[in-house]
């Protein structure tokens, strides 16, 4: 896939990338003595990587509930255009509302990164693991912060450098967590010793679509709670006029991807969000992995000219 040469996040940036699946029965790609004892992942995983030959960052980002890794193509390609290696794991295919069984599949994952990941990618791509983030989706990002905190007997030794909440959701509302609960209602409670955080919530998922289902970021269980309870330094940015769903793939295909126009309240178009959720990532990454604050700063300070949607809230904790 082509890409752009823009400096703008919210555009694709100057790597060209391409879209791996991984699977249990994958083969190694760099035949080496080692790489032929190297063990397959443990999941399903869609990988976005740059071809050009260098070192990056390494992002893994988890799904949301009763959704395909597949549907965050665009996203993933969108964020590794700027230089970094995507990796989403599809975490179940039938779930319920317990998620311990992901957490504990996400630490596996990690734990297995370090010694099958570079196997699997283009032998001129090199995966920096000491710049790791873990980020997720709505029940994902859940599941990220609860992989973070390491409360649930279920941890790994890879070390992350910044952790992302894109509209997290703990639950149907206040009192009606999924278990484990992550939310703890103690302000700045995440005790994560001082590791970046974004949190990023969409302004419609607070609002149902219909009186049948319920909103699918309900108040008191999502991106606001989520914020409040983190330490600094941790970012918080909300988007007007988009909803839960808006950053997933314009073609969602299947009945799971035809319901995810559905069920959520959702903005005019998916591209505008897509892309917001992109810039804000690839900003905060520059930021904090690389030191380049530049367009965060602009983006905070309301002067970035290229942001696609309209900032309804923005906080900061430093």
């Amino acid at each position: 896939m082509s890409s752009s040469s823009s400096r703008n996040a919210f555009e694709d940036g100057k790597y060209k990338t391409n879209l791996l699946t991984l699977d249990s029965s994958s083969r190694c790609r760099k035949i080496t003595p080692s790489s032929r004892a190297s063990p397959s992942p443990p999941k399903q995983l869609l990988v976005a990587t740059p071809v050009e030959e260098g070192e990056y960052p390494v992002v893994m980002l988890l799904h949301g509930y009763l959704l395909y890794n597949s549907f965050y193509s665009q996203l993933m390609l969108h964020v590794s255009s700027h230089g970094f290696i995507l990796i989403a794991p599809q975490l179940y295919s039938i779930a319920g509302p317990d998620t311990m069984d992901e957490i504990k599949s996400t630490a596996e994952i990690m734990d297995w990164l370090s010694v099958g990941l570079n196997h699997f990618l283009p032998p001129q791509v090199t995966p920096n693991l000491s710049k790791f983030v873990l980020s997720g989706h709505s029940r994902g990002g859940k599941t990220a912060f609860a992989v973070a905190l390491k409360k649930f007997g279920y941890s790994s030794d890879l070390k992350i450098s910044t952790l992302i909440g894109i509209d997290p959701v703990d639950g149907t509302g206040k009192g009606k967590q999924t278990p484990p609960p992550v939310l703890t209602y103690e302000p700045n409670s995440f005790d994560l010793d001082k590791i970046p955080m974004l949190v990023i919530g969409s302004g419609l998922g607070e609002t149902a679509r219909n009186p049948l289902f319920p909103p699918c970021a309900p108040p008191g269980v999502n991106h606001r709670e989520f914020f409040r309870e983190c330490q600094g330094p941790a970012w918080h940015f909300v988007a007007k006029d988009y909803g839960h769903l808006d950053m997933l793939d314009d073609d969602t295909r299947g009945i799971r991807g035809k319901s995810s126009y559905c069920l959520c309240k959702n903005g005019e178009e998916r591209r505008p969000m897509r892309r917001f959720v992109g810039g804000i990532v690839v900003s905060f990454l520059k930021a904090y992995l690389e030191g380049d604050d530049r367009e965060l700063v602009k983006i905070k300070d309301g002067c970035h000219e290229g942001v696609p949607v309209e900032i309804q809230e923005f906080e900061v904790i430093m």
